[in-house]
């Protein structure tokens, strides 16, 4: 007995496949043309982040150093202003000495730094003014206007310099910056940045590698070039712990090109963005 195909209803028919009118329709041509107009947007997007990111790998790269590096800058920075107690020790192979110094700033261009102990050099105060720097010597009554060939000099008999103590640069104004890679500082995994000055910019070195340490954005070592490509000395930040409501380095270790003399500040206060009366900067202020 031939066997037969079982048959849909026609009622059935109509829920699987309903009624199309011939005015709704459109030719297969038409229907291939429309999908791909709403496909061709998508595509030129994917397209253009595909140029970007892979065919233009520096561009992302540089987009993403620069921002690294503002967000180490602003961890320990204050947007507005910045108040902190210092204990500086400086170590070299001869001798050991120690002072505690306060320190205020206001945005990039005011910075006032007044040294409270030893009693000899208490007293004792440099002072930013924009581009201007002065030095005020209380035992002399001397107010000294350090001119822009000191600014490498010794703050103080230490590792750091003037221009460290009192100077607020903005890297990522300043310098060009490049991600060359990762590296661990202290067993942390951080980011590996090349700061090249950008021409014109008022800064004293020629280059600058700075490690950032990726789980926090905090900065963990700077390494100092000068414009022949020697390496100067290496600052090293520890001992991370929250300060002043956020968490920063509290202890900043400068060492000379050979590690034989080695200057280090421990915070021991610090607040943030909180109002600070302009007289503070002032030369009245620096010779009080």
């Amino acid at each position: 007995m031939k066997r037969t195909r079982p048959t849909i209803s026609a009622f059935h028919k109509e829920e699987i496949v309903p009624e199309i009118h011939s005015a709704d329709r459109l030719p297969i041509s038409e229907n291939r043309r429309c999908g791909r107009k709403s496909v061709r947007p998508v595509l030129f997007a994917v397209l253009n982040l595909l140029t970007i990111c892979f065919l233009m790998p520096s561009v992302c790269r540089a987009q993403d150093a620069k921002q690294i590096i503002q967000r180490a800058e602003d961890a320990i920075k204050g947007k507005t202003s910045s108040y902190s107690v210092m204990e500086m020790t400086v170590r070299t192979p001869d001798y050991t000495r120690t002072m505690t110094m306060e320190s205020w700033t206001s945005g990039t261009s005011k910075a006032l730094v007044k040294i409270l102990s030893p009693v000899r050099e208490a007293g004792n105060r440099t002072l930013k003014l924009g581009n201007d720097i002065w030095m005020y010597l209380r035992n002399t009554e001397t107010t000294i206007r350090i001119p822009p060939s000191m600014m490498l000099q010794s703050w103080n008999g230490s590792d750091y310099t003037y221009d460290d103590m009192v100077r607020e640069e903005t890297l990522t104004k300043d310098y060009d910056i490049k991600l060359v890679g990762s590296e661990k500082i202290a067993g942390v995994d951080c980011w590996k940045l090349q700061l090249i000055p950008k021409p014109n910019a008022p800064v004293v070195w020629g280059q600058l590698l700075y490690w950032v340490r990726k789980g926090d954005d905090l900065p963990a070592q700077v390494e100092y070039f000068d414009e022949r490509g020697k390496l100067m000395r290496t600052m090293v930040m520890s001992d991370f712990r929250e300060m002043g409501g956020r968490t920063i380095p509290t202890i900043w270790t400068m060492y000379n090109s050979d590690k034989t003399h080695s200057t280090e500040i421990k915070m021991e206060k610090a607040s943030f963005d909180k109002k600070i009366p302009s007289s503070i900067f002032s030369l009245r202020e620096l010779e009080k």
